[in-house]
């Protein structure tokens, strides 16, 4: 197949300014000249490679599913787990939503994003358009922020630092595949174009004529499709022509959304932090612990490094995660002296960080599965976990429904401002 060139002119999902897509060479990359996001790299076809990443990602998570993940030793008793443990004893446990909440994100949508990947990919080589093609194309950008592989392995390496001083532990074959796997997922989410993809499975329809680069698209009663970019007026049309989206409206006011979803994170965030995250009973005595007492026991241990961790993405970053998107919404009703890029910035730190939140959750599901030693020791699970996880969700949900177009909204029609 040849290469492929996107639409001559392009919606900014950001800032909502209708540029021009000049002639590219491979390798190119146009961004935004407004607020500097990347609206298209030009790259050839590689329906293969991707194919063989996503083939080779779902291979090696069969193998992580497959074998010992970790084994545990104190007093003579060993107790070994296979990933599937960090969920069904959550059930046992009766923390059913945070076995399911960790097996959603770490294999089954990984794994329903690898399947898609495929399915889109084998059509395209084959040169045929499979059925559900443009549904299943619609979900790619919707799953992605979810996958967290990468964010689990994290969590099992700050909960064996935890324990290392307590038993002795053994890295099983499925870890090592575990690992492999989440460098593979990386892999295949940085080669996926999505942009090619639907050059290639969408029907060829050319932009509105009348649409004008160097103005908003706003005030050209125009919009972009937020699955497959397609070019449409809003007026005309309520879904994309291409993919049949339903296209988000400049009317609809979601910082309503966005403030509900804040004020329910805030809430949250209050239970997370009074009630104990874990509770460890060793010899008959118990220990229940808060994030905060997590953070100082790891303190007063010597383990500074994994007591920053837990501090920064267990209390850092949702508190800090709340405030940049409240001032966020603030500033989308009122005057705006401060640079729009400023603002574009901390929004996109703030959307990026904010899945890392989840290592505390992983942290439990590890240490509770594993950490099975009946008298000796034993970890169980406490109601702050359910509370966190809420507080994790709900921002990054929050996020996603921030309309950065309200930050450029009082721009004038300058490109160059700020």
């Amino acid at each position: 197949m040849s290469e492929i060139t996107p639409s001559t002119k392009s919606i900014c999902h950001q800032c909502d300014w209708v540029s021009d897509i000049p002639p590219l060479e491979r390798g190119d990359v146009v961004s935004c000249p407004r607020c500097g996001y990347k609206l298209f790299k030009k790259e050839p076809l590689s329906v293969q490679n991707e194919i063989a990443w996503s083939v080779a990602a779902l291979v090696v998570l069969v193998v992580a599913l497959s074998f010992e993940f970790i084994s545990f030793e104190v007093s003579g008793i060993k107790h070994s787990i296979v990933f599937v443990d960090t969920v069904r004893v959550l059930f046992n446990f009766d923390y059913v939503f945070l076995g399911i909440l960790v097996f959603l994100t770490t294999v089954i949508l990984p794994s329903i994003y690898l399947l898609i990947i495929l399915y889109l990919d084998i059509g395209i080589a084959l040169e045929i358009k499979f059925p559900g093609t443009l549904a299943l194309a619609r979900t790619i950008r919707s799953i992605k922020p979810w996958l967290m592989s990468d964010v689990f392995i994290i969590g099992v390496l700050v909960s064996l630092i935890k324990i290392v001083t307590l038993a002795n532990i053994h890295i099983g074959p499925s870890f090592v595949a575990f690992c492999a796997y989440a460098l593979l997922m990386l892999k295949t989410l940085s080669s996926f174009n999505v942009h090619r993809l639907w050059q290639h499975i969408g029907d060829n329809i050319s932009p509105p004529e009348n649409i004008i680069a160097g103005r908003t698209a706003q005030e050209q009663n125009m919009t972009s499709c937020t699955a497959c970019d397609q070019l449409f007026d809003y007026h005309d049309e309520h879904f994309c022509p291409r993919c049949g989206k339903r296209h988000i409206s400049h009317h609809i006011d979601r910082l309503q959304i966005t403030w509900a979803l804040i004020l329910t994170g805030t809430l949250l965030f209050i239970p997370a932090n009074l009630y104990p995250i874990l509770e460890t009973s060793s010899l008959g005595n118990n220990d229940p612990q808060t994030i905060v007492g997590g953070v100082l026991h790891l303190t007063e241990t010597g383990s500074w490094p994994i007591a920053l961790i837990i501090f920064v993405a267990s209390i850092l970053i949702p508190i800090a995660k709340i405030f940049a998107l409240s001032w966020l919404c603030i500033k989308a009703r009122t005057a705006k002296s401060e640079s729009h890029h400023d603002k574009m910035r901390l929004y996109h730190i703030t959307e990026m960080v904010g899945r890392w939140s989840m290592v505390d959750v992983f942290v439990v599901a590890v240490l509770v599965s594993l950490v099975q030693a009946g008298v000796f020791i034993t970890i169980t699970p406490g109601p702050a976990a359910v509370y966190f996880a809420g507080v994790v969700i709900v921002t990054m949900i929050a996020a996603i429904t921030f309309d950065t177009r309200l930050i450029w909204l009082v721009s004038s029609g300058n490109a160059d401002e700020d």
